[in-house]
This record gives structure tokens, C-alpha cells and sequence, in this order.
């Protein structure tokens, strides 16, 4: 297997639309297929071989050599690629990320701004089991009406919060200044935001064209009633409410 001629990651936590780039990235033939490979099909660091490696640069680039994945901060992963590549530890923790990607020069970061939203889109895809709508499918039923849970959703603030110091932290490490895409303006210039990516790739535009979002909005009804029922219980004793 030829190693990719130039690879790239998009790091993201959850419900930051990074599905829907996936998607809109592999539909243009040019900037591979940036899917969560370290997830599919391997997802123990500690039983990760050199082979599975090869097979995510096949299935993961397109024809023109780019390779791309995307997937959220785990240290797990970093470990297990510096023990294959035998690298000291002294080796920062983008230097180990290249042995694995070659030629990863490029970082995109997914993030949300309202946390809030974000952590509610989380949950309601853990309860309801839907995490991705195809574009034009009919929406599942849900009975949703009990499974609002203040706790779960504040956890999920937290956690959203954690990854994303993880990720910074990361970047700051080793002085990477990634493609930041913030969810909101994405989700409202759609097409502008993945030839920017591919513009901040190296990829020339001339006879790219982009896919029609693949995927439907989740966001319901009951999903804002939640938000709104979370900002009012998170601020009920508060005597400063900031939303």
C-alpha cells in the first residue's frame, strides 16, 4: 500500500456536524474519505497492527493521494502508536500522530459554541438510539417526553468542555494551529465551508463540486424544550441569569 501523499485529521467532540463534513468531503472525489477509522472497525489501541494501519490509508484516500480521518482526542491511540513506532518520549504527540498519518501537516477542529444545544443534541441521540437522519428519511418514532434528565445533560456539558481542552491542549503542544469550522456557521454556509476546507487543504477547486447535505437536522421540538428547561433550572437561584 503507497502511503498517502498527504493526510489530514478533523478532531472533533460530539454533535459538532462532523458526519455531515465527512460526507460532503468524500462526495467531492478529491479530498479522501474522512471517516472515524480508528473507530470502525478497531477500537482497542492495545490490539492495533501495522496491517489495520494500511488498510485505513487504502480505504480512507482518494485517487489523488490525500488521506483524511476524523475522530475525538483519545490518548490511548497516542500511546499505542508511539510503542509500533517505537518512538521515545521525548517525540511530541503530533510527531507520533504523523508516524501513524504520513504527512499529516493539516488539523481541522470541530467545535459548538452553545454547549448547552450541544450537550441536549447528545443526549437525545443517546436516548433515542438516532444519531444521523439521511437526508429525506422519514424520522423515527421516539417516545421522548420522560427521558429529559437535568443530571445527564450537565454531565454532557462538562464532557463536551473536557474534549475540547484535550484538543486544545493538543494543538498548543506542538504550536499546530488547525481550521477551526464552529458548527452554527457551518450549518448556515454549507457549500462555503468545504471549499474552505478544501482551499486550506491544498486541494484545487476547478471541477470540484460539493454533494447536497447528506444528512436532515435532528433538532425537534422536544429538544428545545429541553434546552429551555435546562437554562431556566441551571440559573432558578441565581440572582445574575446570564441567558
Amino acid at each position: 500500500m503507497t502511503k498517502p501523499k498527504l493526510s489530514y485529521t478533523i478532531w472533533f467532540s460530539q454533535r459538532t456536524g462532523s458526519t455531515l463534513l465527512n460526507y460532503a468531503l468524500a462526495s467531492t472525489g478529491v479530498a479522501g474519505n474522512p471517516a472515524e477509522w480508528l473507530h470502525h472497525k478497531h477500537n482497542d489501541p492495545a490490539a492495533f497492527k501495522r496491517e489495520h494501519l494500511e488498510q485505513m490509508w487504502q480505504y480512507g484516500t482518494t485517487p489523488n493521494g490525500v488521506f483524511g480521518l476524523k475522530t475525538s482526542f483519545k490518548q490511548d491511540w497516542i500511546d499505542a502508536f508511539r510503542t509500533m513506532f517505537e518512538l521515545p518520549e521525548h517525540v511530541t504527540r503530533a510527531e507520533v500522530w504523523s508516524a501513524a498519518f504520513p504527512n499529516c501537516t493539516k488539523h481541522i477542529y470541530m467545535t459548538r459554541r452553545n454547549k448547552v444545544r450541544l450537550a441536549v443534541s447528545w443526549w437525545r441521540a443517546i436516548v433515542s438510539g438516532e444519531w444521523h437522519r439521511k437526508f429525506g428519511e422519514k424520522p423515527l418514532e421516539h417516545e421522548l417526553a420522560d427521558k429529559y434528565n437535568y443530571e445527564a445533560i450537565h454531565h454532557l456539558v462538562f464532557e463536551s468542555m473536557m474534549r475540547e481542552a484535550a484538543l486544545e491542549d493538543f494543538f498548543s503542544e506542538s504550536g499546530i494551529v488547525p481550521l477551526t469550522i464552529v458548527y452554527e456557521d457551518f450549518i448556515q454556509n454549507y457549500e462555503g465551508t468545504v471549499l474552505n476546507v478544501l482551499e486550506f487543504l491544498g486541494i484545487p477547486l476547478l471541477n470540484v463540486s460539493v454533494a447536497s447535505p447528506a444528512l436532515d437536522k435532528l433538532a425537534d421540538e422536544t429538544a428545545e424544550q429541553w434546552v429551555q428547561r435546562f437554562r431556566e433550572e441551571s440559573q432558578r437561584d441565581s440572582k445574575n441569569k446570564r441567558w
